[in-house]
């Protein structure tokens, strides 16, 4: 395997693994990683017999349901998953963008093939967002549909407890989740653990459906359905949504405890709960409004009904953090403009809270909730995203696991076209819930694709036109006499996107203030493909004439970018920065969209939009705001 041009820097979760054991972190995950899957048992079942669907309420096709069930998280999220997917780390991250660089690094030599891996995983990734905006909504939406099971006079009372528990939601991110992260692994665990019990209770009164552990019934239920299947395939999938979540939290955990997790506890749970909606049915057809809270007696309905809110909020927190982590990744890889991020704790590196995508978020989720209205609604829109995702992570998989870790092509190929095969087949359950609501994340998706392909084709494009138009870096020092020119015991650091040209923001230093700083450093800030980038890889530096200096800062994508901080290990390079006699020099590019070649113009002036509306790089990179100066300049592309 092609090893990357820097060592990955141990994680936070390397050095929290060591302080807190494996029991510690698999307590979080649970927290963190399991509340969308553990969710699922809220609306899943309901779904699968609704009229739509057609399936008949009996018992040969409760025990057909509940196996496909079964098997579904068996071999989806244990095998594929927790067994094989998680062993494809980028230097310990999971996740669409962080698969994404993986397998683009392993095909590196073909330039072709690694663009086209680049933008089926922005694709992917841009898909998550429409799942940021359903979880939200199914999973609170689903637990407040209990107020109706309480008493039917409560059903007027559903759409507005949802909204008032989301905005709750949403305001709060502002304060960061480290205290109440503390509690959500407990709360997991009880939450399970209560699945699993409520389940068993039922199970021994009804042990007929223990048959749904065999397979075959599984099989006889789909091949009994003809085409037909599809449309039980597609509520069937609701129980496997959150399962890239295991993937994605990875770098936060480790794989090991979110192994554990898993089958300690989660899977038990998931599949006992199951059973018992099944073997609660069998023995009460009428429970199908909402076999979910009917599985328990009367008076634990009420509680019941909390501890289902608690954990819709866990699940709709992880989604949203989620968001936050891989909106830091696109940026930070090239793909969104510059964002607010606010770090939420010193001590926890993912904990970030950016206000954009929190009240675009909020705003997402409320649209939602007051168009589809109910879980069983909604649920026609969920799942095509997820298993859209779910194809293009195997997709991505097989070039690691062929071109990375050089995998026998018979064993690479085999395993992905059985997953593949497994991928279309919900893929196409959920496509035919287009027309009902399965357009809007795909929509979503779409409109976010554009976006970012446009916010990497106009940097290139920008990057171009700066080029073509500028002056070389070296001739303009060869050319220099500093004699001539005013100097100033200072440092000016110039923050470039391009090392190799003048930034723009020195000549207009020299233009209007006839002035020469003692040290000119011309800074360029490089997001690699891997989540961490070690200290002692952190600056190239290198010495030109006349007071230049270049200096390449280095970071990971899942890195926080500090720049006054990087600057200060530029000293043993022979550079030495006083934070009070450095200021920094930005250029602020106006992009100016031109006929001609590049991107068609209504791209171009989206583009420019984007720019102009972009987070500031000070913000953005740490730099004190009293020694920033920036300068604009007008680019057309």
């Amino acid at each position: 395997m092609q090893k990357p041009k820097f060592a990955a820097q141990p994680s936070a979760t390397t050095h929290a693994s060591g302080k807190q054991g494996t029991a510690a972190l698999t307590l979080a995950a649970l927290g963190v990683v399991y509340g969308d899957i553990g969710t699922s048992p809220l609306y899943t079942v309901k779904e699968v017999f609704a009229p739509h669907t057609g399936v008949p309420l009996d018992g040969p096709h409760l025990i057909g349901a509940i196996s496909t069930i079964f098997w579904a998280l068996m071999l989806v999220v244990t095998l594929k998953y927790v067994i094989l997917i998680l062993r494809a780390d980028n230097h310990g991250e999971g996740g669409g963008l962080a698969l994404t660089a993986l397998a683009a690094n392993a095909v590196a030599q073909r330039p072709a093939l690694r663009r086209g891996l680049l933008l089926l995983g922005v694709g992917g990734a841009t898909l998550f967002y429409g799942d940021s905006l359903i979880t939200p909504a199914i999973s609170v939406l689903g637990a407040m549909e209990g107020l109706e099971v309480l008493t039917p006079a409560l059903k007027p009372y559903v759409v507005p407890a949802t909204l008032f528990v989301l905005i709750g939601l949403f305001f709060v991110q502002r304060f960061g989740t480290a205290v109440v992260g503390r509690f959500f692994g407990p709360i997991i665990v009880l939450w399970f653990g209560v699945l699993g019990a409520v389940g068993a209770w039922h199970v021994m009164q009804q042990p007929a459906i223990l048959a749904a552990l065999n397979p075959w019934h599984a099989w006889e239920f789909l091949a009994a359905r003809g085409w037909h299947m599809f449309v039980a395939v597609g509520a069937i999938v609701l129980a496997l949504t959150g399962a890239e979540a295991l993937y994605a939290d990875m770098g936060h955990f480790g794989r090991r405890p979110i192994q554990i997790a898993w089958t300690g506890l989660v899977l038990p749970g998931l599949a006992l709960n199951y059973l018992g909606q099944g073997a609660l049915l069998m023995g009460d057809p009428s429970a199908i409004q909402n076999p979910f809270y009917r599985l328990f007696p009367e008076g634990w309905l009420l509680p019941a009904l909390v501890l289902a809110t608690l954990a819709a909020i866990i699940a709709s927190q992880a989604v949203i953090s989620g968001a936050y982590s891989l909106t830091k990744q696109a940026i930070q890889l090239g793909f969104l403009p510059r964002m607010r991020v606010r770090y939420t704790s010193a001590l926890e590196i993912g904990q970030i809270y950016m206000p954009a995508v929190n009240w675009t978020l909020l705003a997402g989720v409320l649209a939602v909730v007051l168009f589809f209205r109910s879980s069983s609604a909604l649920a026609s829109a969920y799942g095509i995203a997820v298993t859209l995702t779910m194809m293009v992570t195997t997709i991505l998989t097989y070039f690691v696991v062929r071109e990375g870790w050089r995998l026998p092509a018979p064993v690479a190929l085999g395993s992905t076209a059985f997953f593949l095969f497994i991928d279309a087949v919900l893929v196409a359950g959920c496509a035919i819930k287009f027309i009902d609501g399965g357009w809007f994340p795909l929509t979503l998706g779409l409109m976010l694709f554009v976006l970012m392909t446009t916010w990497r084709r106009g940097r290139e494009l920008l990057m171009l036109s700066i080029r073509k138009d500028g002056l070389v870096l070296q001739d303009f020092i060869a050319q220099l006499d500093p004699s001539s020119l005013n100097r100033v015991e200072r440092t000016a650091v110039y923050a470039v996107a391009d090392p190799e040209m003048v930034p723009q923001a020195l000549l207009h230093n020299l233009k209007h203030n006839q002035v020469l700083h003692a040290r000119n450093v011309i800074l360029t800030v490089r997001f690699q493909e891997v989540p961490w980038v070690p200290v002692d890889r952190r600056v190239d530096v290198q010495q030109l004439e006349h007071g230049f200096w270049r200096v390449q800062v280095n970071y990971g994508f899942m890195d926080s970018p500090n720049v006054p901080m990087a600057l200060e290990l530029t000293a043993p390079h022979g550079l030495v920065t006083s934070v009070f006699e450095t200021s920094y020099f930005l250029s602020r590019e106006t992009v100016v969209p031109t006929p001609g070649g590049g991107m068609s113009n209504w791209r171009e002036r989206l583009f420019a939009t984007m720019s102009q509306n972009a987070g500031g790089v000070a913000e953005f990179f740490r730099l004190p705001s009293n020694a920033v100066v920036e300068l604009g300049t007008r680019v057309p592309i």
